[in-house]
């Protein structure tokens, strides 16, 4: 017991505030943590049970009885809404074999908290033990008529009428259950039982109002598998032609057709479950058929020809090109794969209405980059028209069509110009072709349409009307060697070699050409083909007026070496000493005097002697190693370099320092020699004298340029 103070008069004594005299915090500091820990470990400590009693005697056990009802009492006046404790108390009763008092604590409870689902079942269940069959079967209809929809007492109770063996009284239970329309699981319960004493008449009825209190496509599909494993074949057919029209056209489940054609599959009814799939496939919008697509693709597979297999997997295709569109309309390769699709069905109608959705998606951005794709739907479409459609004045308005559709102003396509205009050159309309090509050139004249223009007027033998339109070519674009050398070629082939002869000295003399050297390439052989050497001849020398390129010298040379007089190695040989002292005397670049004295010598070493061979080698650089600074973009030095560089003899004698500098190596080598031979002779060794001549093609210099 807590001691208590009293003062003198009876009055409790005030204690007084304690004073802190020392406030600096204490050394050791106790935190929160340690204070729980230590009351969580105190609570842990083992605590002796009570003793246990014996009673023995009525008058104690009335006695303890006694004590233990005023506890409950106790407690139950403290909280009387304490269903916990009001439980306990009827258990308790029930253990002392105090029936009448247990059923007057639950009743009491009751009349505290009546709609408490677990005092319900304590007291059904406290009847049952006590084998009061009446008082369980009262408990649970006051139960269900005061919450119908609390499935626990439903369940309990015809799980007790049951195993009673009161299959009617059950059976009436769950009548009484299925008019307040409960979930699913309540009615298959109902099913169940009716099926664990073989009323399958009783059981189908059920399902039919199963069906339609729950119209879900599972149930009418668990109806089906009901009368399917019960042998009713055409019953279960009949429920799924039942649920097929209950739910109409408006609403196609794939989950039905599906369950309804494995039926037929199991039935071995292999052309109805074809037919299901195809109808749902018609009926179902494609992106909820992805796993009816599926199951169709499995079935043909098992059970289908090559043909269907094949329809499966188009169909599959097609669906993913359709979602593909439906994210991005303009995806030409998707609308590529589609039509082809639909060209493979045969179905002209649909082909022609996926060409029409295909070419409206025009591109946002009037850039030729984005219209290349876009054009070729254009000429698949035309050709699907002509082709395979066979409708010409079809075919004709799809060109038209696309032509105007292009704008002209800021690109064109020469090639939907060049289709439109041979398609009509097919219906044998010659004037309608030209009028297009015509104004294609008038709108966007281009290299493709002249050219493809000439080629149809050749085709036509048109010849003069060809000439017309290589003059309307080169007014357009004077600097196109193309173009001259393919009139010339007209000509030549024409047999007009004047004119083509024109035609090329026309070209030679434009002031800016695109391709010149192709172009004199041409002219020299044309000339020779015409076997006018002379003629070939003068074009080189006119040409060397122009530029001395070192492969204008080995081709002048090569054609006179291959023009077969007797004089021709000797001319070519000259050919080859002017082009040397011309390119020594500009001060060419060195490269290209090592690529002619190569060309040089390759043909000294098939008409030549020695002799010639000799001079050759006489003008042969040598080839030297050297260093040369970096420097980057900004000026800063960046390194040194090492890189060959070509030293001629004729540039030896124009530079004597070379020679001083050529001698001076000479002299160095020697020495380094003279060196190493005193060296081996004072350490003993006899190793033979190393050649340390090296060519002039393998020595460096670190000199400067």
């Amino acid at each position: 017991m807590a001691e208590q103070n009293f003062a003198k008069g009876g009055k409790q004594k005030v204690p007084r505030a304690g004073q802190v005299k020392n406030k600096t915090p204490a050394d050791i500091q106790i935190t929160a943590e340690q204070l729980l820990r230590e009351a969580k470990e105190r609570q842990l400590e083992v605590v002796a049970p009570p003793p246990k009693q014996n009673i023995t005697d009525p008058v104690e056990l009335a006695d303890f009885q006694l004590r233990k009802r005023k506890e409950f009492e106790d407690g139950i006046r403290r909280n009387r809404n304490n269903i916990s404790t009001w439980i306990k108390y009827a258990q308790w009763e029930e253990t002392q074999k105090e029936i009448q008092r247990c059923r007057s604590v639950f009743e009491r409870a009751l009349d505290v908290e009546h709609r408490n689902i677990t005092l319900w079942l304590k007291f059904a269940e406290m009847e049952m033990r006590n084998r009061q069959i009446n008082h369980a079967r009262n408990i649970w209809d006051r139960a269900v008529t005061i919450m119908p929809r609390a499935n626990q007492f439903w369940y309990k109770y015809t799980y007790m009428e049951e195993m009673l063996e009161n299959v009617a009284g059950c059976r009436q239970v769950f009548e009484r259950w299925m008019e307040w329309h409960p979930h699913e699981q309540a009615w298959l319960s109902f099913i169940n039982f009716e099926m664990r004493y073989k009323e399958l008449d009783r059981a189908r009825a059920i399902y039919e109002r199963f069906v339609l209190d729950h119209p879900d496509v599972k149930n009418w599909a668990r109806f089906a598998r009901f009368e399917e494993q019960n042998g009713f074949v055409n019953g279960a057919r009949k429920v799924f032609e039942r649920a097929v029209e209950f739910y109409g056209e408006d609403q196609v489940f794939e989950e039905l057709y599906v369950a309804f054609a494995r039926f037929e599959e199991r039935q071995k009814e292999f052309e109805r479950a074809r037919t299901i799939y195809k109808y749902a496939l018609d009926h179902l919008s494609k992106e909820k058929a992805a796993d009816l697509f599926k199951n169709y693709s499995i079935f043909e597979k098992k059970h289908g020809s090559r043909i269907g297999i094949e329809d499966v997997v188009l169909n599959k295709r097609k669906f993913q090109y359709q979602e593909e569109l439906k994210r991005d309309p303009t995806n030409y390769d998707a609308w590529f794969d589609l039509l082809k699709i639909l060209e493979e069905e045969g179905n002209h109608d649909a082909v022609r209405e996926g060409y029409e959705r295909a070419i409206s998606n025009v591109p946002p951005v009037e850039e030729k980059r984005y219209w290349r794709r876009y054009i070729y739907l254009w000429i698949r479409y035309a050709v699907f028209e002509e082709l395979i459609a066979d409708d010409i004045d079809r075919t004709r308005q799809v060109f038209t069509a696309c032509v105007n559709l292009i704008p002209h102003k800021k690109f064109t396509f020469a090639k939907i110009w060049l289709l439109f205009a041979q398609f009509e050159i097919r219906q044998k309309r010659p004037a309608d072709a030209r009028k297009i090509l015509g104004v294609a050139i008038g709108k966007c004249p281009k290299d493709k349409l002249f050219r493809g223009y000439v080629e149809l007027e050749v085709q036509l033998r048109e010849f003069d009307r060809c000439r017309l339109l290589y003059e309307k070519f080169l007014e357009f674009e004077p600097g196109n060697c193309s173009t001259w050398m393919r009139y010339a070629e007209l000509e030549a082939v024409l047999g007009d070699v004047t004119r083509a002869r024109a035609i090329y000295n026309l070209a030679v003399n434009q002031p800016r050409l695109d391709m010149p050297e192709v172009l004199w390439k041409s002219f020299v052989d044309f000339e020779i083909e015409q076997k006018a050497v002379d003629r070939a001849r003068q074009l080189y020398e006119r040409l060397l007026q122009r530029t001395n390129h070192v492969k204008v010298w080995i081709s002048f040379a090569q054609f006179e070496a291959g023009i077969g007089d007797g004089d021709a190695v000797q001319k070519a040989r000259a050919v080859y000493r002017r082009a040397l002292r011309t390119l020594q005397n500009e001060n060419a670049d060195k490269e290209e005097r090592v690529i002619l004295l190569e060309s040089w010598m390759a043909f000294e070493e098939t008409y030549g002697d020695e002799k010639s061979k000799e001079e050759v080698r006489k003008e042969m650089p040598k080839r030297i190693k050297r260093r040369r600074k970096i420097q980057t973009d900004d000026g800063a030095e960046a390194g040194w370099e090492e890189y060959f560089d070509y030293i001629f003899p004729s540039d030896e004698v124009a530079q004597p320092n070379l020679k001083l500098l050529a001698l001076a190596r000479q002299w160095k080598k020697k020495t380094d020699a003279s060196y190493q031979e005193e060296a081996e002779r004072e350490t003993g060794d006899n190793v033979p004298e190393n050649d340390m001549d090296a060519d002039s093609e393998s020595s460096s210099s670190s000199g400067p340029d």
